[in-house]
């Protein structure tokens, strides 16, 4: 690991919130500036392959991204009353 020695993982989280989260930004945006460097598994693009087809075959399958949402925030409240 290059540069990593500079600053210790307690030295991370003892970062203000804020800080840590821009943090997390520039180490995303630096892996996402280079897809090609990700390996996905061939099970992985399998199962994309897979999933974008019968998403071709019928695009209006599935769930809205508002449905979704809606779906989550349910299960959350569900989460904290029990």
């Amino acid at each position: 690991m290059s540069k990593m020695n500079t600053i210790s993982i307690p030295d991370i989280l003892a970062l203000p919130i804020q800080e840590r989260i821009r943090l997390v930004e520039i180490i995303w945006d630096s892996v996402a500036a280079v897809p090609d460097a990700v390996e996905i598994s061939p099970a992985l693009k399998a199962e994309l392959e897979l999933r974008l087809t019968e998403f071709e075959v019928n695009p209006e399958a599935g769930y809205s991204w508002e449905e979704v949402k809606s779906h989550l925030k349910d299960r959350a409240n569900i989460v904290r009353v029990t």
